[in-house]
């Protein structure tokens, strides 16, 4: 199937490695242009390189997405780099691990700031000048934790239901100017943080998701890219989970 995407260019964040590298690589292989953040420069070069090599074409911009000013400035500096941004995939990495008894109060300002404020702005960023020319794509990803709070990771179960709030109200906003805003909720994936917290044995994350096996970031990859595709334009304001089941819900 062909996306419709070719030739669009994407500001992807945090996608060094991991979900935001497998979207990027998707989204080349759709012809699209594409603009990788980073901070560690050893291994945003490997990334652009994984995608120059199948063909594609990307550049890294290193920086840190952290803060609210750093998610700004990469979205400036992807617009320099690729001439404009038709696609924007926020993502960031997650906050502190703990609960309520063990995560002091100014923690949440810097949690909140990384997997919310830095949404807003690579928003503000991007959206304006995709409302104008008629035509434009966010994809976010944030988490399962937004529909099923996971346990020991209060900052994150916050700060990612805030940026789920602020994508749909986003959404509704630019629905008539031909921009879709949705968000993408990640399971278990195969990916290096996962391998580090099951210290690199993935047989009991497998056991508990209906599937029996944990996601491959490359069919994460397809989902976000297939959202940013001409035959998803009637799909706006939703948050999908990629999970293989393990979210039980109704909703």
């Amino acid at each position: 199937m062909d996306f419709g995407i070719r030739g669009k260019r994407a500001a992807v964040a945090a996608a060094s490695a991991g979900l935001g590298l497998a979207s990027a690589q998707a989204l080349a292989a759709e012809g699209v242009r594409v603009a990788l953040c980073g901070r560690d420069s050893a291994r945003l070069d490997e990334a652009v390189r994984s995608i120059t090599d199948a063909g594609g074409d990307a550049v890294g911009i290193a920086g840190d997405l952290s803060t609210a000013a750093g998610g700004g400035r990469f979205v400036a500096d992807a617009i320099d780099a690729l001439g404009g941004v038709d696609i924007l995939v926020p993502n960031a990495g997650g906050p502190p691990a703990g609960g309520f008894g063990s995560i002091d109060l100014e923690l949440y300002g810097p949690a909140i700031e990384q997997n919310l404020l830095s949404t807003v702005a690579m928003c503000a960023a991007a959206v304006p000048a995709m409302r104008e020319q008629g035509w434009g794509r966010v994809v976010a990803i944030t988490s399962i934790s937004v529909r099923q709070p996971i346990e020991g990771l209060i900052l994150s179960n916050t700060a990612r239901a805030g940026t789920t709030g602020f994508l749909k109200t986003l959404a509704l906003e630019v629905a008539g100017d031909g921009v879709t805003v949705n968000s993408v909720q990640p399971g278990s994936h195969a990916t290096d943080r996962l391998r580090s917290i099951h210290g690199g044995d993935l047989t009991e994350a497998a056991r508990q998701i209906p599937t029996r096996e944990v996601g491959r970031p490359e069919d994460f990859g397809w989902v976000v890219a297939f959202l940013c595709s001409d035959q998803a334009r009637f799909i706006t304001g939703a948050a999908i989970p990629v999970d293989g089941g393990a979210h039980r819900g109704l909703q």
